[in-house]
């Protein structure tokens, strides 16, 4: 923890200083929002005051790269109708990310930081400074260390200006863009967790994949391969349905041996076979970099998404990747469930764990 960091903690924010913000999450297909407003009653607890997911055009975006400006601008306006904010904090698509680790001599002057991490740019990532955004975080090292180890996030320009240029002409002003993962990481870890945690986005049309170690995100990734791949499988296997009673399928037979229909089974399983050795391969290319620094290691698989619903998923992914996998609690830094139940159904909420995660970066330091 900094010392800014220690004394917003010590000192926070009064709530009436804050800017109301909404948390907005842009996928390919939909856009998820979320807003808390402090509890009138408690300082130190949040209340859910809107939510909602609204379909975003066809071919308004592609992997994250914005096509149509102005439809994504109009979901945003939408945004803005139903909630009454003007700002908001948005999410960066996993894979247009960039990241990467490097060390700093621990005596270099702050301002100089920045600088300094301009020059490693060209090192680590395609892009050349003047093509680039960029943000870095400083880790907290053993203060004998003579280096510091800094993780450092990088976008194209163009990404982020065309989800800027979206917000300006919907007339709201973005306070932050953020990878997904790191958003999904604040929402679905508990807070002062030093561990390190796989984070698997199980979405629509893909699967993204996070590592964060101790809070903080350090490799991302994408799967071309989402909930949509198994409801193909499923009409192959089970002929032409609703996509409603596919969903149903997926939720209540799912990858459970001996279900009423063999034929789901086998139908998925294929299909999660594909993903599980995706998730396999960066589980290795991850653990040849955590060599002897054993709390690098993944301790556990976290899920999320509107697809992790499928029923027997976290057993699936236990038994053939032999790290424990639960799906996430994306409320426990948001809500005490047991006192405020939020009116987002649990099989819902796991597609709003990023909305969340971004929704609750104002209230941190408060909670």
């Amino acid at each position: 923890m900094s010392v800014l960091d220690a004394v917003s903690y010590v000192l926070p924010t009064p709530n009436y200083l804050r800017i109301p913000s909404a948390g907005v999450d842009v996928s390919d297909t939909s856009l998820k929002y979320i807003l808390f407003e402090p509890d009138s009653y408690s300082g130190n607890k949040l209340q859910l005051k809107y939510w909602g997911d609204i379909d975003i055009a066809d071919g308004a975006l592609s992997r994250g790269e914005v096509a149509d400006v102005d439809e994504l601008s109009r979901v945003l306006k939408e945004v803005k109708s139903r909630t009454g904010v003007q700002h908001v904090r948005v999410s960066l698509p996993e894979e247009r990310a960039y990241l990467f680790e490097t060390a700093i001599k621990r005596d270099t002057p702050y301002k100089e930081v920045r600088g300094l991490l301009e020059f490693k740019l060209e090192e680590n990532v395609p892009l050349s400074p003047r093509d680039a955004y960029f943000d870095y975080h400083i880790f907290d090292e053993p203060s004998d260390s003579s280096q510091l180890m800094v993780g450092v996030t990088v976008y194209a320009r163009e990404t982020v200006n065309s989800y800027y240029e979206a917000c300006r002409k919907a007339g709201v002003i973005p306070l932050s863009f953020e990878v997904e993962a790191q958003a999904i990481a604040r929402a679905s870890i508990a807070r002062g967790e030093q561990g390190t945690h796989m984070i698997v986005d199980f979405g629509k049309t893909r699967t993204g994949i996070g590592i964060v170690h101790r809070g903080e995100l350090m490799y991302t990734s994408t799967i071309d391969i989402g909930g949509k791949e198994l409801s193909n499988a499923l009409r192959r296997q089970l002929g032409e349905l609703p996509e409603h009673e596919l969903t149903d399928i997926k939720n209540t037979q799912g990858l459970v041996r001996g279900s009423k229909d063999s034929r789901v089974y086998e139908a998925i399983v294929s299909t999660m076979s594909a993903i599980k050795d995706e998730i396999t391969l960066r589980l290795q290319y991850w653990d040849s970099r955590a060599t002897h620094t054993e709390d690098k290691y993944v301790d556990s698989v976290i899920l999320c998404g509107g697809s992790c619903n499928l029923k027997g998923l976290p057993d699936y992914f236990t038994e053939t990747l032999k790290i424990d996998t639960v799906r996430a609690d994306v409320w426990q830094n948001a809500l005490d469930i047991e006192e405020d139940v939020p009116p987002i159904g649990r099989r819902y909420s796991y597609g709003y764990a990023t909305a969340i995660g971004l929704a609750l970066t104002s209230f941190m330091q408060n909670l």
